[in-house]
C-alpha cells in the first residue's frame, strides 16, 4: 500500500499559515509596525494606497539587519526574540514567533531594504509569494524599509473576500492608533493615498491621544496611576459627561501590547456605574504593567488575546484605580445620607396639593413622614418614650398602608374615568385588529379575526408596556420592540424607493469622530442621505449634520447617529449584514422609543395599528419578541390549586 501523507512544500505552508496571521491588510500593518518598534526605531512612517491592496510601505530609522538577517527574516519560526521554550513567559517584544514576514512574503510581493549604522552599504531583497526574485546591495539610509505590493495577488478567493476600501482602511486606522498610543515616545506618521492623515511627534501620553483623537479631549481626561508588588496601572480615562454612544476608544495594553479583554472591561464599566447614561461608553486607555511570568500571550496568531494567572486580582485592581480618579475628581456617585433606607410601605400623612392627579410610584412609597423622624428623635432618651414611638409608627404604618391600596386603585381608576369613556370618541380609544394579526407558538385563538373588545382599554405599564384586552384574554406589548419592528420596515422601504423626507436644522451639529467612525460614516454616506440624513464635511474628522430623517426627534441628533455607527458596527462584526439591512437595523435600534417613554392613548393605538400592519408584527428584527398573548385559560391557571 502506498504511503499517502507527504510533507507540504514551504510555499504552501507559508500560505495556509498566512491564512491566520494575514487576514486583511490591516494585519500587515500591525505586524510590520511591531517589527519597527523591536528594531528600536524612534521615527516610523507609513505609507499606505487603496486601502493597503496596491501597497503598504513602513519606513524607520532602527538598528536595521545585516545580509543574513535579512534574507533569514522571511524564514518560518525564524526570529530574534527567543531561544529556548523559558523564554514565552519572559517576552517584552511585540514579535516572537517567527512567522509573520514569511506569511506575507507567501501573499504578496516585498521588497525589503535595510542597512545598519557600522555597514557603509545594505542590502535588497525582492521576494514574491515565497519565491526569492533578488538579493543585492543597494544604497539606503539606516534602518529599514518594507513595502507590500499586490497583497493576495496569488490567492484571488482571499483578496474577493476583502471589504470596500473604507471598512480595509477603517481597520488599518485601529491598528496604526493601537500601535502609536502604545508608544508616544515615538513620533509616527501616516499618508493614506499620498495624503497625510496622522502627524504624531514624540511626547507625552496625555499629548498623543489629544494629537490622535482630537483638541476636544484635553478637557476630559482623568489621569489614573495604582501600583502594586503585583501589576501597576497607568492611563487615562474620560470624564463621564464625555461619554459616547460608540465604541472603539477602549484601550487596554498589557506590557504595551493591545488586549482585547471583556472581563477588565466590566471592571471599568462597573467603577462607572451610575455615572454614565444609558448605553453610552466612557473613553480610556490604561497601561498595565506586569511580570511576563504571569501572564501567557501566546494564545492567538493576532496576539489581541491574553491570560492571566490571576485575573480576579487584575479585575480588583482595575476597578479600583477607575475609582479612585473618579473620587478624586468628585465624580463618584454619593449616598444622600438624609434619605432613609428603609423599605416601610407609606406616605406623607399631609397630601401634596401641587402632586399630580396620577401618583407615580415614589409618591406611592416614599419615606416616613416627618412626624415620626422628629419624634424619635425627640423620644430616644428612654425606654418608656421608645415603646410609645413604636406604638405610634405602627398605627401611623396601618393607615398609610391603607392609603397607598386606595391610592393604588385610584391611580387605576384615573386612567380611564368613565365620563372619559362616554364622552370621547370610540375610534379614539377602541381598537380593532383585524385578521392582520399573527398568533404566536402556543396561542389557542380560534377565530380568524382577533379584536380588542370595546370594554378592553389600551393601558401603558410601568411606561414600558402596553396592555389590553383581547377577545380570549389579555396582550401584552412590548413599546421598544414594537417601535423598533415598524421603524425598520419604514427604514428599509425608504433605502428601497430613496424617498425620505427630512427636516433641515436650524444649527447644525457640529461632530467629531475618531479616524475609523469618520471612515465608516464616508462609506455609508449615500444611504444614510436616503434615509433622510445631510451631513456635511468639516475638516478632518469633523462633521455637520444638518438634516435628519423626520422620525427623529429634535435634540437627540449627535446621539441617534452615534448610536447608528455603534450600532452598524456590531451588526457588522456580529451578524455580517448586508449594507442596507444593517443600516435600517441600526438606525430603527437607535431611534425607537425606550422603556420608561410615557406614552398617550392615543399614540398607543397608533404604535398598535402600525405594529400589525407590518410584515411580521410579534418580532422585532432581531428576533425578540413584540408581544405576548396571556388567554384566559392561562390566567385562570395562576389562581388554581
Amino acid at each position: 500500500m502506498n504511503d499517502i501523507i507527504k510533507l507540504l512544500p514551504d510555499s504552501i505552508a507559508n500560505q495556509i499559515a498566512a491564512g491566520e496571521v494575514v487576514q486583511r491588510p490591516a494585519s500587515v500593518v500591525k505586524e510590520l509596525l511591531e517589527n519597527a518598534i523591536d528594531a528600536q526605531a524612534k521615527h516610523i512612517q507609513l505609507i499606505v494606497k487603496d486601502a493597503g491592496r496596491t501597497s503598504i510601505q513602513v519606513i524607520d530609522d532602527g538598528i536595521g539587519m545585516t545580509e543574513t538577517d535579512a534574507r533569514m527574516c522571511f524564514e518560518r519560526h525564524a526570529t530574534s526574540k527567543i531561544r529556548q521554550a523559558n523564554d514565552l513567559f519572559a517576552i517584552r517584544t511585540m514579535g516572537f514567533r517567527g512567522e509573520a514576514m514569511a506569511s506575507i512574503a507567501a501573499v504578496a510581493q516585498v521588497e525589503l531594504r535595510t542597512r545598519q549604522a557600522q555597514a557603509e552599504i545594505g542590502t535588497m531583497i525582492r521576494i514574491e509569494a515565497s519565491d526569492l526574485k533578488a538579493q543585492e546591495p543597494v544604497s539606503t539610509p539606516v534602518g529599514t524599509h518594507i513595502q507590500v505590493k499586490n497583497l493576495f495577488f496569488n490567492v484571488p478567493a482571499r483578496r474577493n473576500f476583502l471589504r470596500s476600501n473604507a471598512v480595509e482602511m477603517r481597520h488599518i486606522l485601529d491598528e496604526f492608533q493601537h500601535v502609536a498610543l502604545a508608544h508616544p515616545e515615538i513620533s509616527f506618521t501616516m499618508y493614506q493615498n499620498d495624503l497625510e492623515t496622522y502627524n504624531l511627534p514624540a511626547g507625552k501620553l496625555s499629548q498623543r491621544i489629544v494629537n490622535l483623537f482630537g483638541k476636544s479631549y484635553r478637557d476630559q481626561l482623568i489621569s489614573c496611576q495604582e501600583g502594586t508588588d503585583y501589576v501597576t496601572i497607568t492611563g487615562y480615562i474620560g470624564k463621564p459627561e464625555f461619554s459616547k454612544k460608540t465604541r472603539g476608544e477602549q484601550f487596554f495594553f498589557v506590557n504595551k501590547r493591545f488586549i482585547k479583554h471583556n472581563y477588565l472591561h466590566h471592571a471599568i464599566m462597573t467603577a462607572y456605574e451610575g455615572l454614565l447614561a444609558d448605553e453610552s461608553y466612557p473613553f480610556y486607555t490604561l497601561f498595565i504593567e506586569i511580570d511576563p511570568a504571569h501572564i501567557d500571550i501566546n494564545v492567538h496568531p493576532t496576539k489581541t488575546e491574553i491570560k492571566f494567572d490571576d485575573e480576579r486580582a487584575i479585575y480588583a485592581v482595575v476597578q479600583s484605580t477607575i475609582r479612585k480618579a473618579l473620587g478624586m475628581h468628585h465624580l463618584s456617585p454619593t449616598l444622600d445620607f438624609d434619605q432613609s433606607t428603609s423599605f416601610m410601605f407609606s406616605t406623607p400623612v399631609t397630601e401634596n396639593k401641587n402632586a399630580s392627579s396620577h401618583p407615580s410610584s415614589t409618591n406611592l412609597f416614599s419615606n416616613p413622614p416627618k412626624a415620626s423622624s422628629s419624634t424619635n428623635s425627640t423620644t430616644s432618651s428612654s425606654e418608656k418614650d421608645n415603646v410609645n414611638f413604636i406604638t405610634i409608627e405602627s398605627d401611623l404604618r396601618r393607615q398609610n398602608n391603607q392609603k397607598n391600596w386606595s391610592v393604588l386603585y385610584k391611580d387605576f381608576q384615573e386612567a380611564f374615568p368613565k365620563e372619559q369613556v362616554k364622552q370621547e370618541e370610540p375610534e379614539q380609544i377602541v381598537l380593532t385588529l383585524e385578521s392582520k394579526v399573527n398568533r404566536l407558538p402556543g396561542d389557542t385563538i380560534s377565530s380568524s379575526s382577533e379584536r380588542l373588545e370595546n370594554e378592553g382599554l389600551a393601558y401603558q405599564m410601568h411606561n414600558s408596556y402596553i396592555v389590553s384586552q383581547v377577545s380570549n384574554g389579555m396582550m401584552l406589548i412590548d413599546q421598544r420592540a414594537a417601535h423598533e419592528r415598524i421603524l425598520y420596515e419604514k427604514f428599509l422601504n425608504t433605502l428601497s424607493k430613496r424617498n425620505a423626507t427630512s427636516q433641515q436644522l436650524l444649527f447644525p451639529k457640529v461632530v467629531e469622530l475618531s479616524s475609523p467612525d469618520f471612515e465608516l460614516i464616508m462609506e455609508i454616506t449615500d444611504e444614510i442621505k436616503h434615509l433622510g440624513f445631510e451631513i456635511g464635511i468639516l475638516g478632518r474628522n469633523t462633521i455637520a449634520i444638518q438634516g435628519i430623517p423626520a422620525e427623529i426627534p429634535d435634540g437627540q441628533e449627535k446621539e441617534v447617529l452615534e448610536g447608528l455607527i455603534e450600532q452598524f458596527k456590531w451588526h457588522q462584526s456580529e451578524l455580517n449584514l448586508g449594507r442596507r439591512e444593517n443600516i435600517a437595523r441600526s438606525l430603527a435600534k437607535r431611534s425607537a422609543i425606550k422603556h420608561g417613554h410615557k406614552l398617550t392613548i392615543i399614540e398607543m393605538q397608533t404604535l398598535i395599528t402600525q405594529l400589525f400592519a407590518s410584515s411580521n408584527p410579534n418580532y422585532a428584527p432581531d428576533g425578540t419578541p413584540t408581544l405576548v398573548i396571556l388567554t384566559l385559560d392561562k390566567i385562570g391557571s395562576f389562581f388554581t390549586k
